[in-house]
């Protein structure tokens, strides 16, 4: 079988996701312009030879519209003949861009490609692409009669069915942030970050190199005073077992963010002189509850190992995206997971949730994490909206 290796992944610093953050002033087509050039010219790879170009992009409106990988491929001056399409998995789609890239690998459909992702969440912000209306119609409304909710209220029964208190919740909000600084001032990043060129809010030209959504000073303490974010008399009501511990504090923020991985086959890495990172092991989608919604890497994860033959204890390091504190403390519970393989450096909680971005996010760091430790196998999994979740397995190389 042919493998699918990564050769690179690289990745934007990330900026917060409003006016005045470090990207904002940014159009989303030059932040995935800018890592599309940046990983085929720092691996001497002639753009022409790549097969294809598949993005992910959650915000698929205004400055993000009108299938914006390709317009990115043509913007980073690759050939008009290299095509590009943008898929939306919700949090999951660079993720899912990665998957498809492989396996259109290990398939023979593709020698070359790039996976990737974008999300501006300061130009075009959650909810723009409803523009207003009921994006689920009648069907939905009579199979869940009392309504879908949002991330925030499945978060909160999450922490309630596990037993998660705040402090739980904030001390592990906390630790993400620690570890996050804690790897910045080590360079651990350094290997995985590109630099970019942006206007700042004061008009200046400077250079973004490092996370600007880490808060070195974290600690649960100060997070305890943060008010809850979804309480409401009507959900309340609604779900009487809700504890109302969703905070700012320990959920991701709003980020804006870009990142591509270089994938190929094992034979035409050799044939370029290139030496591969890693390689794709194993992949898994899972749907679960769309009321609990951000469960499903649990049977994601379940499924992935099954299909591997692998254990939780053979797995070096696992990246399990933090959209809230609760999503990766229940994943680890039901895994027995040993925490401290548990997003290592840090995860969304400290180092943003670019939407369509985080899923080659996650990957960059896990290859680094993974050659940085020596570890052999890494695994990754990222909840998804309306209840779904993807799960890789990368093995370094």
């Amino acid at each position: 079988m042919t493998n699918a290796v990564i050769v690179d992944v690289v990745r934007l610093a990330s900026g917060k996701g409003k006016p005045g953050g470090a990207l904002s002033g940014t159009h989303p087509v030059e932040l995935l312009a800018h890592v599309l050039r940046s990983i085929v010219e720092r691996n001497g790879i002639d753009p022409a030879q790549v097969d294809d170009v598949i993005g992910g992009c959650v915000g698929q409106a205004g400055e993000q519209a009108l299938n914006i990988s390709r317009t990115a491929v043509l913007s980073a001056g690759f050939p008009d003949s290299v095509p590009a399409t943008t898929v939306d998995r919700q949090c999951g789609s660079s993720q899912q861009a990665a998957h498809f890239a492989a396996q259109g690998v290990i398939a023979g459909a593709y020698d070359i490609v790039i996976a990737c992702g974008v999300e501006s969440m300061s130009r075009v912000p959650m909810g723009t692409t409803t523009i207003g209306q009921d994006a689920s119609g009648p069907g939905i409304a009579a199979r869940y009669p009392e309504g879908l909710v949002n991330q925030g209220i499945s978060a909160e029964l999450i922490a309630a069915k596990w037993k998660f208190d705040r402090d739980t919740l904030d001390s592990f909000s906390a630790q993400s942030h620690q570890r996050a600084a804690d790897a910045l001032s080590k360079g651990l990043f350094d290997k995985e970050i590109v630099p970019i060129s942006v206007t700042n809010a004061a008009g200046e030209t400077v250079t973004h190199t490092a996370d600007e959504t880490v808060r070195a000073s974290t600690t649960a303490e100060g997070l305890s005073g943060l008010k809850s974010s979804f309480y409401s008399e009507k959900y309340a009501a609604r779900f009487p077992e809700a504890q109302w511990h969703i905070t700012p504090g320990n959920s991701s923020p709003l980020t804006d963010g870009a990142s591509a991985a270089l994938i190929m086959s094992e034979e035409m890495a050799s044939k370029l002189g290139l030496t591969p990172r890693a390689r794709f092991h194993s992949f898994a989608v899972a749907g679960d509850d769309p009321i609990f919604m951000l469960t499903a890497p649990i049977p994601a994860t379940k499924k992935i190992l099954a299909k591997s033959g692998l254990s939780i204890d053979d797995i070096d390091a696992y990246e399990v995206n933090e959209a809230f504190a609760p999503v990766p403390l229940a994943w680890a519970h039901e895994f027995g997971a040993d925490p401290a393989k548990l997003n290592p450096w840090g995860g969304a909680i400290a180092l943003g949730h670019a939407l369509g971005s985080s899923g080659t996010r996650l990957l960059s760091t896990l290859v680094n994490n993974l050659e940085a430790t020596g570890g052999r196998y890494g695994l990754q999994t990222m909840c998804e909206g309306a209840g779904m979740a993807n799960a890789t397995i990368i093995e370094r190389i």
